[in-house]
């Protein structure tokens, strides 16, 4: 049977290197935006991305003010996290080095720096979005090692 992940393990979680789908409320007739994206967590602390201040996703979530963030693991065994927030900060353009750090925890420090590079100049947003809601599954128990 699957269980939630307890405090320590969500954020242990939450803290890997996986790419999270951010949904945010729409309000322009289409239905709520869903997209890809990076994302920065230290434990205990608040979630932060980074994106284009001219993309959709940064006009909604400004408009929402609200964001669900899920993050997962696709192989077994099967776990997730979905992180309810309240984006708490909103800085534009976003910081060099917080963009950086975005980026080198995906790609690693020279793939990082060298990304962070290429948005030298462009519009950004970087979002601080505060957990107010956790909602976290762990089938591991459910699977067994084949023999």
């Amino acid at each position: 049977m699957p269980k939630p992940f307890t405090e320590a393990e969500r954020h242990e979680f939450l803290a890997g290197k996986h790419i999270a789908v951010l949904s945010v409320a729409a309000t322009d007739g289409r239905p709520p935006a869903s997209v890809p994206i990076w994302y920065d967590y230290v434990p205990g602390g608040d979630i932060r991305i980074n994106t284009g201040a001219n993309r959709r996703k940064a006009r909604l979530i400004q408009e929402a003010g609200v964001v669900t963030l899920v993050v997962q693991r696709e192989e077994l065994p099967y776990q997730y996290v979905i992180v309810e927030g309240t984006v708490v900060d909103a800085e534009t353009p976003s910081p060099r080095a917080a963009r950086e750090a975005i980026a080198v925890r995906y790609l690693g420090p020279e793939g990082g720096r060298a990304f962070a590079d290429q948005m030298d100049g462009t519009q950004s947003v970087l979002f601080t979005i505060r957990p107010d809601r956790w909602i976290s599954q762990d089938y591991s128990s459910d699977f067994y090692p084949l023999e």
